[in-house]
């Protein structure tokens, strides 16, 4: 299907490329074969570092012109497989296209390389008064791989998602032209959006080289409340109710004891209280203490009315650090205990406490430990089945159930297969049952009006 690499094509990257940048068959590395996907290992037939748009445009033009599959990849933190070289071939790394090119504070945006990560953006922005809203837990990720799985995160219930923040890009189709899409302007009417097309596609239809990112002001002042409730359903019972308050927090996160137990043994430190079963996590911000106490004093008073034990009111950065690291904390402390993997879905809100009481629920049907935490204030939950000591084919067998189980139910509730990782290729065949025919034809027809070769990143969402 595909055509192998060759000397021929090792010695055309080698005109394009610097030798040092350029990655042969057993000097790859083992970590570009997967993403931190537990999933399917496969290697790359070539893996370059890309430093500039031309010399992606030059690759991917001879890759067109040859039939080569061409993989992009970022930091490789994604978890749904969309960063593996399924079909080998050639994969841009882009982490070293990871310059700050504009801050303009005038129109407040950030013009980045797709290789600069979202925690440097954020420093950086934050230097001068500014703050980027998008707030995906990996911190360590680049901003290209946010942009093509549109990552949200903690912030999401009240900034949105990454979509909301991309005014442009600069894009290498898979022939090789450059183009660009967006721009500056806060109003755009004129024609089909294919920006927002780009954004959470997955780099199945162009290589992003440069993002031009809105801005806002630098919110001055951040309050968090921890809420303890008896059980995991009243907690996540009370979020519609916030919401419909009119006082909408920045974030509203919910977690069980156990997680707050599994993240202070990792951390090695304490959490200001893990006596109750369930917490909701908010936070609110705003521009003085005064603005935010009027927030938050109604939504307190509505959690005691729901049942909540009590609300802990963290005011300083020191306790909202201490909350927020054992929140960031959760996935990897999760890792450490057992092999996990990951069910990304997103539900209407007022329909999280069914979905989840529903992953407790299987628990025994399925036999494996299913724990979760995830955005009750948007409805995307992370749950993650735990292989614990199973052997891997039984293992793999009850997680094929366990994914079945969740993702048909998600179904039911109206829900989507994915809230924030994407598709990839480990989503794809549950992603397709969700979709009547005629949608996934709308996308193939997308993907050949793109790529008629099916060269990039082929073998994702469809």
């Amino acid at each position: 299907m595909y055509k192998k690499l060759d000397k021929n094509d090792i010695d055309f990257l080698l005109t394009v490329c610097k030798r040092e940048d350029i990655f042969v068959g057993d000097e790859i590395s083992e970590d570009f074969s997967h993403d931190e996907l537990a999933g399917e290992i496969k290697y790359p037939e070539a893996m370059v570092y890309v430093r500039n748009t031309e010399q992606v445009s030059k690759i991917m033009k001879y890759a067109y012109e040859n039939n080569i599959p061409v993989t992009p990849r970022g930091q490789g933190t994604g978890l749904s497989g969309a960063s593996v070289a399924l079909y080998g071939g050639i994969m841009l790394n882009m982490c070293k296209m990871d310059k700050i090119l504009e801050l303009d504070e005038e129109n407040l945006t950030l013009t980045v390389e797709p290789g600069v990560l979202l925690m440097t953006i954020g420093q950086y922005v934050e230097e001068h008064d500014l703050f980027y809203p998008p707030d995906p837990g990996e911190k360590s990720a680049a901003i290209g791989g946010n942009i093509n799985t549109n990552a949200g995160g903690m912030r999401a219930v009240k900034y949105g998602v990454t979509r909301d923040y991309v005014r442009g890009l600069e894009v290498v189709l898979p022939n090789g032209e450059i183009i660009n899409v967006g721009g500056k302007v806060v109003k755009n009417s004129s024609g089909y959006s294919i920006k927002d097309l780009i954004v959470g596609s997955e780099g199945t239809l162009g290589v992003v080289t440069k993002a031009i990112l809105k801005l806002l002001p630098l919110p001055k002042k951040s309050i968090s409340l921890l809420i303890p409730f008896p059980n995991l359903e009243s907690a996540i019972d009370t979020v519609p109710k916030i919401i419909k308050s009119k006082c909408i927090p920045t974030a509203v996160e919910f977690m069980e004891r156990e997680a707050i137990i599994g993240a202070e043994e990792f951390l090695g430190k304490k959490f200001p209280d893990n006596s109750s079963n369930a917490y909701l996590l908010l936070k609110f911000d705003g521009n003085s203490t005064e603005e935010i106490e009027k927030e938050y004093e109604n939504v307190a008073k509505l959690c005691l009315e729901c049942g909540a034990y009590d609300v802990l009111i963290s005011d300083t950065d020191e306790r909202n650090e201490s909350i927020w690291s054992a929140r960031g904390a959760f996935l990897e402390a999760f890792k450490a205990s057992s092999e996990i993997d990951e069910c990304d879905v997103v539900v209407p809100r007022d329909k999280v406490a069914e979905f989840i009481r529903y992953t407790h629920d299987i628990q025994k049907e399925v036999g494996l430990r299913i724990k979760s935490f995830g955005h009750a204030g948007d409805g995307n939950l992370h749950v993650y089945p735990h292989k614990d000591d199973l052997d891997e084919a039984t293992w793999r067998e009850r997680l094929n159930k366990a994914f079945e189980l969740m993702f048909s139910k998600a179904r039911e509730l109206n829900g989507e297969v994915s809230g924030e990782h994407g598709i990839g290729y480990a989503k794809s065949p549950y992603f397709c049952e969700s979709k009547d025919e005629n949608y996934v034809n709308i996308l193939k027809g997308i993907k050949f009006a793109f790529d008629p070769k099916n060269i990039l990143n082929p073998g994702k969402i469809y």
